[in-house]
């Protein structure tokens, strides 16, 4: 914003709010700006539904996984409605997880899928790992979960029956993640997962979009609404820069073997 000629304080005031992984403050964050007449909301993956539901009039700019199929526009190009941003293509994206997992995990047979089933992004990126997964012949268990209790017998119920774990994005799994990454290294399991926080946090490797990238690319959709343009009218826009990150420490901890030309890959490499 500052780089499109925004000063924060003079010409723009910022308010942000966080929901510390609660779910249930969505629906009280989203009323809250509602109440408060901003002119734009920011939101990115599953608050934007709390969003949607408390105001059709402010305009929304969402940074989210996949606003067709979570109902927040009609399609990308013309989107409709108070809402359009960016899609970060996370259901689109599970089979190629998939693909560089099983180069790290080659014996890669029984593959665990961890989701928050609160979240309708969550639940279709479920949907669509657990497809992948089957036409690449696997066995599929699926952890459904809701609580942070919910995550540490989710992983007992395990009990050496997967030999990988994909997990979905949501904003409850990444308040959640050094639990789980805990849990799944210590059951030896390696983890594929589409956001860089979580390999920074023990995971074994991500594949997903830059989260930087496109949170600098919604202020351009922040600008072009304050100068007056209607976001039913702005073409939702998808990824152009993807980031494969591994984390070597893991693999080595987990007794795997990255392959060299994975590495070359990579665009990061922690060790």
């Amino acid at each position: 914003m500052h780089e499109l000629g925004w000063v924060e304080g003079r010409t723009v005031v910022i308010e942000v709010r966080w929901a510390e992984g609660r779910i249930e403050r969505f629906a009280e964050i989203a009323a809250e700006f509602v109440g408060r007449k901003v002119d734009v909301i920011v939101s990115s993956g599953s608050p934007t539904e709390a969003v949607k539901q408390v105001t059709s009039v402010i305009p929304i700019v969402f940074v989210a996984g996949d606003p067709v199929g979570s109902g927040y526009v009609a399609t990308l190009a013309r989107p409709g409605g108070n809402a359009t941003g960016l899609s970060i293509q996370t259901p689109d994206l599970a089979g190629k997880r998939l693909e560089l997992v099983r180069e790290i995990v080659p014996g890669l047979r029984r593959l665990a899928i961890l989701a928050n089933v609160d979240m309708r992004v969550a639940v279709l990126e479920m949907g669509e790992a657990d497809t992948a997964a089957r036409t690449f012949g696997l066995d599929v268990v699926r952890l459904e979960v809701r609580r942070a209790e919910d995550i540490t017998p989710a992983f007992e119920s395990l009990k050496g029956r997967v030999d990988a774990l994909y997990v979905t994005t949501d904003p409850f799994i990444n308040t959640n993640r050094i639990r789980i990454n805990t849990l799944a290294n210590v059951a030896r399991l390696p983890t594929i997962t589409g956001v860089r926080e979580y390999v920074e946090a023990g995971s074994l490797m991500s594949y997903g979009p830059n989260l930087t990238d496109l949170f600098r690319r919604a202020g351009d959709f922040v600008d072009k609404i304050l100068h007056g343009a209607k976001p039913g009218d702005i073409p939702v826009e998808q990824p152009t820069k993807f980031d494969l990150i591994i984390n070597l420490t893991t693999a080595k901890a987990l007794g795997l073997d990255v392959p060299p030309s994975l590495l070359a890959r990579a665009d990061e490499v922690i060790e």
